[in-house]
């Protein structure tokens, strides 16, 4: 099969300059620790509502007033902060940048994809435990705290993602997550909702979770492992292994595994023909 590699694209130079310009200052706040309340109510009110500024917003309608609100996230709340353990000082430090992240995604630049990445990988450094280099994250992708998110190098995170942090994410370098992915780190007790469990999901080096795939909480899924499309990983992956429905099965190991990965699927199996395909007859 062919090999499609992404193809190079810049906007226009001039419109290029602008989203280099703003970004640096945008960072350059950030990396001062100018107050980030303000400067998320800033920046929004500037994408949402230009032609406000410096109007008394008493005189203006109450749906604008309440609007222009939104622009603070001082005034909004957000479903993390409301489970129990969450620690109020660590989220507080993040919720304007939260979400600042969120909102930009609503705007009119949020699918612009040059200026959505960038402007993304701009602000995880300040919102995840950890973020490698070359982060590509696409737009609507929702976590829960950010400060239980690890991020490896050359991670790519597609649209319309849920990360829920909650219990602690792993994500390895490598790592591809797929449109309409969600990977949990918390689960609930079938007898009492209110019954929580927080447990940290490991997504290894190299693994892809693809379409529409769901990773449960506690799950470890190894290194260079396949989650695929419509997929729940409700148990650990093993490291190259191909697994797909619900719940999640191995049904193959990628071509490339070393020879001690395709051993373990024999042993598994306990079969002469597995031991045939795999080359060990």
């Amino acid at each position: 099969m062919p090999i499609y590699t992404l193809r190079k694209l810049d906007p226009a130079a001039e419109a290029t300059a602008l989203y280099d310009r703003w970004l640096g200052e945008l960072q350059e706040a950030l990396a001062r620790g100018d107050d980030r309340w303000e400067l998320c109510r800033q920046t929004l009110t500037a994408l949402f509502y230009p032609g406000v500024a410096g109007v008394d917003p008493r005189s203006l309608p109450l749906a604008v007033q309440a609007a222009l609100a939104q622009m603070d996230a001082r005034n909004v709340t957000l479903e993390p902060e409301y489970y129990a353990e969450v620690d109020v000082e660590r989220f507080n430090e993040r919720k304007p940048l939260l979400w600042m992240w969120q909102m930009f995604d609503r705007s009119p630049l949020g699918g612009n994809v040059h200026l959505g990445v960038q402007f993304r990988r701009a602000l995880a450094p300040y919102l995840f435990k950890r973020v490698g280099k070359n982060f590509k994250c696409f737009h609507f992708v929702e976590f829960s705290y950010g400060y239980n998110l690890e991020v490896g190098d050359d991670v790519v995170v597609h649209r319309n993602v849920l990360l829920d942090d909650r219990g602690g994410i792993v994500l390895g370098n490598g790592v591809s997550i797929s449109d309409y992915a969600n990977i949990y780190s918390h689960t609930h007790s079938i007898v009492d909702q209110r019954d929580v469990s927080n447990l940290r999901t490991v997504i290894a080096d190299g693994v892809r979770v693809t379409y529409h795939a769901t990773v449960l909480a506690g799950t470890h899924v190894g290194e260079n492992a396949m989650v695929g499309a419509m997929a729940v990983a409700t148990k650990d992956v093993r490291p190259y292994h191909v697994n797909v429905g619900i719940p999640a099965k191995s049904v193959r190991v990628k071509p490339n595994a070393p020879p001690e990965m395709y051993k373990v699927t024999l042993r598994s199996q306990g079969t002469a023909s597995g031991a045939s395909a795999a080359g060990e007859g």
